[in-house]
């Protein structure tokens, strides 16, 4: 073993370390909590309680649970096992494939494009973090910057009232004029916006009329980007050492802050009509006849598990070789999906409480998004008493969540960069860290001018959805069918030890079958729906349209180029040449000598070889 860096390590290794060239996690928990902290985001709260209500309540658990089991669990169980069996990140991780390197690329690309709207969000909730501190919400009444269509209750426009006996419509002044009273039913309302709606479009956004209309940078936007990735930068810069330990806090108090606002929550008048809607009596089981409910809880565990992002592999390949990734796969997940069901109960005793103080159905108040999160939550909040603080702890909340999922996907990045310059990073980690953090924070500047949202809106739809399906199912596909989904079972047992074949009989029925087709499933039916992006009813002109286009071509041209690229590099005919890049790499393997044994006694050293090297080791499918 060549220690001829170890008396030159950065803050990121230490000498307690199984690996001292890339370093370990510090303890179990680091790992656990970091891995917690990514796949429990945003989402968790303001995506699954809607899906749940929209898909017929406690009913939409079943195919929830179901698409965990069949693809969520299996793909995060490989994918924390790759990671962790070639302690490698998401590119050279693909030693074990080299024909499909370029979805590592996509991977990583598609999380710089995610980190950089990201921060973006977490400045929102940092923005309206800072609002709270106001003894009067900014957002509970119309302010000086409100307008004519501003108020705080609905407003009758006409309705159909008795006068001498008989049924008459007309307009609600005259209603009040003559003291008559409107019939049950009959009332229709006039269109007005709440304040926190206004609020979040005029004075948080400041927002323009579309894509169209850049605007101005919105300045205090832009502070509070600047003060998240100096949050991210400040907790990254020790590497997984630092960030272990940050996440302690920033994973476990949102638990915190949601059991305080499920308590205060339930307390409430008409809390039990927003949970009957979330999960009780309104529950419709036959909802799970109609197949875009399965799409729906399909979709919501693949994006909420994180799985395909890259983050998965990186965070896994700093753990010591023979870690129980097994029980940790199962734990994580199981914790994530808890989170989105505890979060519901949450979310709708306050939004019950809403719709009781102003006497609408739940139905009216429920929204997801930023809708959720920044009008229909905010001016629910704003109905409490002390509502200065339930805002405060809300979008500490909110900024919690985002920030240890953001601390992975920059950690994704730089662990990408570790791997292709491991003698930079060593001596250089802090200085690289900052420059990633500064040339995603002037990337994200376009984000908060006063079309930054249709931004935002824009690469959400377009990079968190096909590029990270088309990367997953290669992924699944160039393991276990190319590679060798029993090889891959060796390869981990090697880790976690020899289990019956009966253990592996769920696993291989999901590798081998059930998740591809299933994601293949969901990418058909995404793209056989999709429909250009909106923003509510904003609609985006043909070139914003383009330019998403252009951002998933850019995402996944890296799968075909690298494949060419590795094949014209390769010998023989262009039959020899694609097989001899379907065998893993020269230096696929273990990364310590010591836990090689036998089956990769051959190996080359990784520090020895270079990653474009034609591989040499034999066998095709095993």
């Amino acid at each position: 073993k060549d220690f001829s860096l170890s008396n030159d390590k950065d803050a990121h290794t230490s000498d307690s370390d199984e690996n001292v060239e890339r370093g370990n996690w510090s303890n179990k928990g680091d790992y656990l909590l970091s891995m917690v902290g990514y796949a429990v985001g945003l989402g968790n709260v303001w995506r699954f309680p809607y899906l749940t209500y929209q898909n017929g309540g406690g009913a939409f658990l079943i195919p929830y649970t179901l698409m965990l089991a069949l693809a969520g669990l299996p793909l995060f169980f490989m994918e924390c096992s790759l990671g962790q069996f070639a302690s490698l990140g998401p590119i050279s991780v693909w030693r074990i494939l080299p024909l499909f390197q370029g979805v590592g690329i996509t991977m990583v690309i598609i999380s710089t494009f995610v980190a950089i709207y990201y921060n973006v969000i977490i400045a929102y909730a940092l923005y309206y973090l800072f609002a709270s501190f106001q003894k009067v919400l900014p957002w509970s009444d119309c302010f000086s910057w409100a307008d004519n269509l501003c108020s705080k209750t609905r407003l009758v426009s006409d309705c159909n009232a008795t006068l001498y006996g008989e049924i008459i419509h007309a307009n609600y002044s005259f209603i009040t004029n003559n003291n008559l009273t409107c019939l049950n039913g009959t009332m229709n309302y006039k269109s007005v916006q709440f304040p926190s709606e206004q609020y979040w479009n005029k004075v948080a956004l400041q927002r323009s009329s579309g894509l169209d209309e850049t605007g101005n940078i919105v300045w205090y936007l832009a502070l509070c980007l600047l003060l998240s990735w100096m949050i991210v930068g400040a907790a990254l810069f020790k590497g997984i050492k630092s960030s272990g330990k940050v996440v302690y806090f920033t994973a476990l108090f949102p638990y915190v802050i949601l059991l305080i606002l499920l308590v205060r929550g339930a307390t409430l008048e008409g809390a039990l009509d927003g949970i009957e809607y979330y999960i009780g009596k309104q529950s419709n089981i036959t909802k799970l006849m109609e197949a875009e409910v399965w799409k729906d809880a399909a979709t919501q565990i693949f994006y909420s598990l994180s799985v395909a992002w890259g983050g998965l592999v990186a965070l896994s390949s700093y753990n010591k070789f023979h870690n129980n990734c097994y029980s940790d796969a199962i734990l994580v997940c199981v914790t994530n999906c808890a989170t989105s069901v505890f979060a519901g109960f949450a979310i709708f005793s306050i939004l019950g409480h809403m719709a009781f103080v102003s006497e609408r159905p739940v139905s009216e108040v429920v929204d997801s998004g930023f809708d959720l999160a920044f009008v229909a939550y905010p001016e629910a909040l704003s109905k409490l008493p002390v509502s200065p603080l339930w805002s405060f702890l809300f979008f500490f909340m909110l900024l919690l969540l985002g920030l240890d999922s953001q601390f992975a996907t920059i950690e994704t990045l730089t662990t990408t960069i570790q791997d292709i310059y491991p003698k930079v990073m060593k001596k250089l980690r802090i200085p690289v860290t900052l420059g990633v953090c500064v040339l995603l924070f002037l990337l994200g500047l376009i984000c908060v001018t006063q079309a930054g949202i249709y931004w935002v809106n824009l690469i959400d739809h377009f990079c968190a959805g096909w590029g990270i399906l088309i990367a997953a199912v290669l992924e699944i596909i160039g393991i276990v069918y190319i590679y060798g989904g029993n090889r891959f079972i060796e390869d981990i047992e090697m880790m976690i030890g020899k289990k019956s074949r009966l253990f592996w009989v769920w696993w291989r029925m999901c590798w081998f079958f059930i998740t591809p087709v299933l994601l293949m499933a969901i990418l058909v039916w995404s793209l056989v729906t999709f429909s250009p992006p909106t923003y509510g009813s904003v609609l985006y002109p043909a070139w914003g349209t383009a330019v998403g286009w252009c951002m998933i071509i850019f995402c996944v041209i890296w799968i075909p180029i690298v494949a060419i690229v590795k094949i014209v590099k390769a010998e023989g005919n262009l039959c020899q040449r694609i097989v001899s890049c379907c065998r893993p790499a020269a230096n696929w393997g273990p990364y310590l000598e010591c836990h090689r044994g036998e089956r990769y006694s051959h190996i080359v050293d990784p520090k020895k070889e270079k990653e474009h090297e034609i591989p040499t080791v034999s066998g095709f499918v095993y």
